[in-house]
């Protein structure tokens, strides 16, 4: 429980996901007008792709060009900053999630602050975030010393974590981004957070 006596808000994402990043530009500011905490969790799309059978929007036949279009009108439709990441995409997300929890269990706002700048790196700048040494710049223009962050990225217990924090959103039927749990209650993609904010404003329905 937050600090208001409410359960947090529980923000499932993948950094490759174009939806996850136009997500975390509104979640918290949806999570601060109801009171409720965001936690950000980072996770493994990929691992509850290959359960699902699935793939990625941009590489399905005639829907990758549905998605594109709809990206890229999302974008508009927010005011959200964005340009198409450059081939290849999706990218690995392995080493910003790495990162992410091991800057969270120091200090989850560098966490966070980090996840922001990784997301705008990829989404706005069009850098290769799945790269080590992008990484490890990205967390030291966050704060994090850049050898201890290179260091943790290769890690055991860092990549346990990670394992830990997916094996565990797929155990919670998490299996896209962004995915939100908040009392019990899922929503799936950045179309449904006004669905969460309308849930949360009326208690449910």
């Amino acid at each position: 429980m937050s600090a208001t006596g409410k359960a947090p808000i529980d923000f499932y994402f993948d950094f490759s996901s174009p939806y996850g990043y136009f997500a975390s530009c509104r979640i918290d500011d949806i999570g601060q007008r109801h009171g409720r905490e965001v936690i950000w969790r980072p996770y493994l799309m990929g691992a509850a792709m290959k359960l699902t059978g699935s793939k990625p929007l941009v590489e399905r036949q005639m829907i990758g060009e549905y998605a594109h279009r709809d990206i890229l009108r999302t974008a508009r439709r927010y005011g959200i900053a964005f340009n198409p990441p450059p081939a290849p995409f999706p990218l690995p997300s392995v080493a910003p999630c790495r990162a992410f929890y091991w800057l969270a269990d120091r200090d989850p706002l560098q966490a966070r602050d980090f996840a922001r700048r990784t997301y705008a790196a990829l989404f706005i700048d069009g850098r290769n975030v799945s790269e080590v040494e992008v990484v490890v710049a990205l967390a030291s223009s966050a704060g994090a010393d850049a050898d201890e962050t290179r260091a943790a990225l290769g890690a055991q217990a860092v990549k346990d974590r990670l394992r830990q924090e997916t094996d565990a959103a797929i155990e919670r039927g998490v299996f896209g981004s962004p995915f939100v749990i908040v009392d019990g209650e899922p929503f799936w993609g950045n179309d449904r957070l006004d669905d969460m904010a309308k849930w949360l404003e009326t208690g449910g329905w």
